[in-house]
């Protein structure tokens, strides 16, 4: 697919939206150059869900079958009460989603999905993709961008021009900085750990196809099978006041018992089942409208930073690389209205999903009267606070009508 007028495009940031950018531009067959600051391309962390909104766009990017090959299809989406073990709610997957969105609903290992988009830019001879590159700051001018890169151990301080910026630099972006300038993140005060374990390591009694949330007072626990079924996805979630900057810090295990001390004996047992933990603090930000600055965009995290209680972070950061991309093909080559098009058509969604995933966390996490009307609701079919009143989410978008 050509474009009437490539552009030089700089993405700071490698992770899933940033390659998903990348290689939605490439093959439009603009230029695009990837600035990673870590040593190597990969990711940082365990199983994340796809709703079929997602399954969209790897419909319209033409990936299904390469995110398929390493992904699991859970036939249900449930929740029990993690201190008396009740259902509260158990929604069918499956031909189900199928059905109602025209896509499925399956969950990856986050390094799984990473690696298609690393492989598809790989396949572009117009994607640069460089490593140990930070980018400290930015100008800019009529005619392009200016980056200062930060030195590297062998490496002075150097600048790289390009046609634009797109920041993908996650939830603590430099480039946000700059084009926002809204400060820290707001902590959330929930504490998520996350493993992962083989499937020969958990006990047939504890294993389940299924998504399946335990939810508690101030905590829940969530887990899923990854890669086809090879690996078993544990996240525990707590409310606590600990504050780490990252995604890869080792987490207490007295800690994360004394939480769930509470728990149904399935729960504690599997939660025994794990020697080390990561973790990480849950951070999000207020919804903004404006992301954008001449030419000078942000993306996914850096743009509208998201709890995780909707599992749709990366979903969403995919889906603004897609719309993008649309922007970007239908501006004849004016970047700067494609990016102020870009944010206008994705402000009011990602910013409902970020407000939409503060609630679920409430839900999750409820408790005395909140937690029995929850049970009571969701056990009586009311799933209007459930899966079904997600349909604006899961029925996703189409990027192709979007400028047009």
């Amino acid at each position: 697919m050509a474009t009437a007028h490539p552009q030089h495009l700089l993405i700071a940031g490698g992770g899933i939206g940033g390659l998903a950018a990348a290689f939605v531009l490439g093959r439009a067959g603009h230029r695009v150059t990837v600035l990673e600051q870590s040593a190597a391309f990969g990711e940082i962390g365990a199983g994340i869900q796809l709703g079929p909104n997602i399954f969209r766009m790897f419909d319209y990017l033409g990936i299904t079958q390469a995110v398929s090959n390493v992904a699991f299809f859970p036939p249900g989406l449930g929740m029990n009460d993690v201190r008396t073990g009740e259902k509260v709610i158990r929604v069918p997957l499956g031909d189900t989603a199928l059905a109602a969105y025209g896509f499925p609903y399956g969950v990856i290992y986050r390094a799984d999905l990473h690696t298609v988009f690393l492989d598809a830019c790989k396949a572009l001879p117009n994607v640069t993709l460089r490593t140990s590159t930070k980018v400290e700051s930015f100008s800019q001018d009529s005619q392009g961008v200016t980056l200062k890169l930060a030195a590297s151990e062998g490496t002075a301080a150097q600048t790289l021009r390009g046609d634009a910026l797109i920041g993908a630099d996650g939830l603590w972006s430099r480039i946000r900085e700059q084009v926002v300038g809204d400060g820290k993140p707001r902590v959330s005060g929930h504490i998520a750990y996350r493993a992962v374990l083989k499937r020969e390591d958990v006990p047939a009694h504890l294993w389940s196809d299924d998504v399946l949330l335990w939810g508690g007072e101030k905590t829940h626990l969530v887990h899923y099978p990854l890669r086809r079924g090879e690996l078993f996805n544990l996240v525990a979630v707590f409310h606590s006041n600990k504050y780490d900057e990252g995604w890869n810090t080792f987490g207490d295990t007295a800690e994360l018992t004394e939480r769930f001390a509470d728990a149904v004996p399935q729960v504690r047992e599997l939660l025994g089942k794990i020697e080390t933990w990561k973790m990480w603090v849950l951070c999000d930000r207020e919804p903004v409208k404006n992301w954008s600055d001449g030419r000078v965009t942000l993306l996914g995290d850096a743009a509208h930073p998201m709890l995780q209680y909707l599992a749709q972070g990366a979903g969403q950061a995919i889906e603004d690389a897609v719309v993008l991309g649309e922007a970007i093909a239908t501006c004849n080559g004016n970047v700067s209205e494609a990016f102020h098009n870009y944010q206008k058509a994705r402000y009011l969604r990602t910013g409902r999903v970020q407000l939409t995933a503060r609630f679920y966390g409430d839900i999750y996490h409820a408790s005395g009267v909140q937690r029995e009307l929850r049970n009571q609701m969701f056990q009586g079919g009311k799933e209007s606070a459930g899966f079904a009143g997600l349909k604006w989410m899961y029925d996703g978008i189409d990027p192709a009508k979007m400028f047009r």
